[in-house]
Formats: structure tokens, C-alpha cells, sequence
């Protein structure tokens, strides 16, 4: 007869589980804005910084690589973010980061030299890797089915919308001096103190236990992380190259082009809305309609020969984006267990972010080989229908959603 040990019994009692809400979802959408933040704040004062550094040797480098150097730094350490947030906790890390982020974003105030400013964006971009892959990983653990639907939808609407805000904030503060727009990324620590008192680390103890013997599941992220890696381009072609387009069919006035911008924002945002209602429609028929959207719009853009028509192109583009970042990520993480989400999504990221950082590079490539912009974007939109085919015939099917 085996004697039962009480502590024992008492030791695998089940830790009573807490409901997140409205306030847990507010504060890690408002999170995942940092990354957007990092990326758009700094694009309008960009020709400032070279007339002050003007005497600086390499200058024509270093002052674009303040605005890409964290996007990369994203892209190279998003899995590590991931790992050490499977075996040390989502929370812990997430804190730390974020006043990582307010110490390396506010430090340009006071830098006065480009080389420092420079290395100082590597500090940015790898706190955003982990800010963005914390703030990810929490939503998928704290909600399930509908709500982890919503919240992933609402977290894209909201970095669309405030990569618009941002940008026009950028400008109005750089407008006061160049080193102004600085000050936001203070807002990080600010953000902290409530994410200290009302996040918490879910089954904290039972990941780090669990992570170290289960391996990342390549064969289950492999494929999202791929699709992701072209979709990440497809996402930031229009974000980056709207303005080149629209400034190509005659238009000089700045308003004009940031209204164009905007608008195509807002069909962002309106497709990662619309991805809580269209869900239950499942990941291959949800990404086939997204790749066709960005299909259409993209050559639509391409071929314009006014700007009411580029825009139109633009808002259909940019709805079919809108959809495909929140589907992107549900594939990837919906079948993850627990141990392994936080590694799940810091691939994931860095997979996107590896896209937006590789957009130029591709797009200018492209238009140098084929004669203009134009014909690259066009080229990229052909590339989106063939996309659409391969996940008609090879793709996803619906994905169920891990509590």
C-alpha cells in the first residue's frame, strides 16, 4: 500500500488562472506601436541630419542606416528575444526591454556624433525585437478562439494607424530641432509602469521547465515564416514607395503625398479589423484573398497615369495586407504549444522584419533591371498572384487556435 504525500498533492494543484481583459490588450497593442515608432519617427527629419553632419565622412551611409539599422536589428534578433522568453518569461523580458528602448531612443539627445547616434539605433532595433516578440507572444497567451482573433487584428490596425501619426509627428517635431523627435521613445518607460502592475507571467515556472526540452517545431514554423519573409515585402512596398510613385506622376506638394499615405493606411487598418470577422473563413482562403488584393492593387499602381488611380491601387493593396499580417501570424502560432510560442514568434518577427528590411533593396533591384519603379511594382504584383495560386493549391488549411 503506497503512502500519499498531502505536499505533494498540494504542490500539483492547479495555479488558479487569470482572465485578461481590455486593459492587458491596451497595453500590449500600445506595445507593439514601439517597433512603428522606431521605424517612421525619424524618415522626416532625415535631411536635416545630413546638413548637420554634413562634415562627417560617410554621411550619405550612416544617416539612412538610423532609420534601418533597428528594422535589422529586429530581423537578427527577434528568435533570440524568442528563446530567452521561453525559458526566462514573457514579462521579465518585456520590462527590461522597454527601458532598454527609453535609454537607447532617447539617447541621440544627447550624442554629438552620427557613429554614436548610429550604434545607438542597434540598442533600439534590439530592444523592438523583443518588445514586439513579448508583447505578440502575451496576447496569444492570455487570449484564445475570437478574442486572440481580435487582438491580433487590432494590434496590425493600430501599428498602421500609428505609423501615419508617427510620421506626421516626426515631422512637426523635427520642425523645432532634430533632435526633438527623440523625446518620444521616452513614452517606453512611461508604458511600464502599468505594464509592471498589470501584465503578469503566465505558467511561468512550467515554460522554463518545458522549453528546454522541446525543440522549435521547424516543420510547423518553416512555412509561415517563409510565406512571411515574402509577404513582409509585399507589406512594406507600398509603405515605402507610395511617395516615390506619387512625386513620379507630377506631384510636388508634401500634404498631397502624406494624405495619399494615410489613406492607404487606413485600408490597412481596415483589413486587420475586418481579420476578426473573416477568420473563421481559414488561413488558405483568408491568404489567397490577400495575396489577389495586393495582386490587383500593386499592378493598378503600376500602371496609374494619375494620382486618384495610384491611390486606388494603393487602398486595394493595402486591404489585402491588412489581412494577410494577422493571418500570417495566426498560422504561425496557433498550433504552438506553450514552451515553444515565445521562440515561434520571435521567428516569426524577425522573418517579417527581414522582408521590410529587404524591400528596397528588392523593389530598387528590380526597377534598376527592368527601367522604373513602376515596372518593379508591377513585377511584384505578378509575384502575388503567382503566390495566390501555390496557396490554392499547396496552401493552409484552417488552423486551430492553442490555449
Amino acid at each position: 500500500m503506497s503512502i500519499i504525500d498531502p505536499t505533494a498533492l498540494e504542490s500539483r494543484r492547479p495555479v488558479p488562472i487569470r482572465e485578461a481583459g481590455k486593459a492587458q490588450a491596451a497595453l500590449l497593442v500600445a506595445g507593439s506601436c514601439m517597433p512603428v515608432l522606431g521605424a517612421v519617427l525619424l524618415a522626416p527629419v532625415l535631411p536635416t541630419l545630413n546638413q548637420v553632419f554634413a562634415e562627417t565622412a560617410g554621411v550619405a551611409i550612416l544617416v539612412p542606416l538610423v532609420l534601418t539599422l533597428p528594422a535589422l536589428f529586429v530581423a537578427l534578433f527577434s528568435p533570440l528575444a524568442g528563446y530567452v522568453a521561453d525559458r526566462m518569461g514573457r514579462k521579465q523580458l518585456l520590462i527590461y526591454a522597454m527601458l532598454a528602448y527609453a535609454l537607447f531612443g532617447t539617447a541621440p539627445l544627447w550624442l554629438d556624433t552620427l557613429e554614436s547616434i548610429a550604434v545607438s539605433r542597434i540598442g533600439v532595433g534590439i530592444a523592438e525585437a523583443a518588445i514586439m516578440t513579448c508583447c505578440t507572444t502575451l496576447i496569444t497567451d492570455y487570449y484564445a478562439g475570437q478574442q486572440r482573433n481580435k487582438y491580433l487584428g487590432l494590434q496590425t490596425m493600430v501599428s498602421a494607424l500609428a505609423a501615419t501619426a508617427f510620421f506626421a509627428l516626426g515631422g512637426a517635431l523635427g520642425s523645432i530641432s532634430w533632435r526633438t523627435p527623440f523625446w518620444l521613445y521616452a513614452v517606453s518607460a512611461v508604458l511600464v509602469v502599468p505594464m509592471i502592475f498589470k501584465l503578469w507571467e503566465p505558467a511561468k515556472s512550467q515554460a522554463a521547465g518545458l522549453a528546454a526540452k522541446q525543440p522549435v517545431p521547424w516543420r510547423q514554423i518553416g512555412a509561415p515564416a517563409a510565406v512571411t519573409l515574402f509577404g513582409g515585402v509585399v507589406f512594406y512596398a507600398l509603405i515605402v514607395h507610395l511617395p516615390y510613385v506619387i512625386t513620379g506622376l507630377g506631384v510636388q506638394d508634401a500634404a498631397l503625398i502624406g494624405g495619399a499615405a494615410a489613406i492607404a493606411s487606413l485600408a490597412t487598418a481596415a483589413g486587420a479589423i475586418s481579420f476578426r470577422f473573416l477568420a473563421k473563413l481559414g488561413t488558405r482562403k483568408l491568404l489567397a484573398g490577400a495575396f489577389g488584393l495586393a495582386a490587383v492593387g500593386l499592378c493598378v499602381v503600376s500602371v496609374a497615369g494619375s494620382v486618384p488611380v495610384a491611390v486606388l491601387g494603393a487602398v486595394i493593396a493595402s486591404a489585402g495586407t491588412g489581412v494577410m499580417l494577422p493571418t500570417l501570424l495566426t498560422w504561425a502560432v496557433n498550433g504552438l504549444d506553450f514552451s515553444q510560442r515565445g521562440r515561434g514568434t520571435g521567428i516569426w518577427t524577425g522573418t517579417l522584419f527581414v522582408g521590410q528590411f529587404l524591400t528596397p533593396i528588392v523593389l530598387g533591384a528590380t526597377a534598376a533591371a527592368l527601367g522604373n519603379l513602376g515596372l518593379a511594382l508591377g513585377a511584384l504584383g505578378l509575384a502575388c498572384a503567382l503566390a495566390l495560386l501555390a496557396v490554392l493549391i499547396r496552401g493552409p488549411r484552417l488552423v486551430t487556435a492553442s490555449h
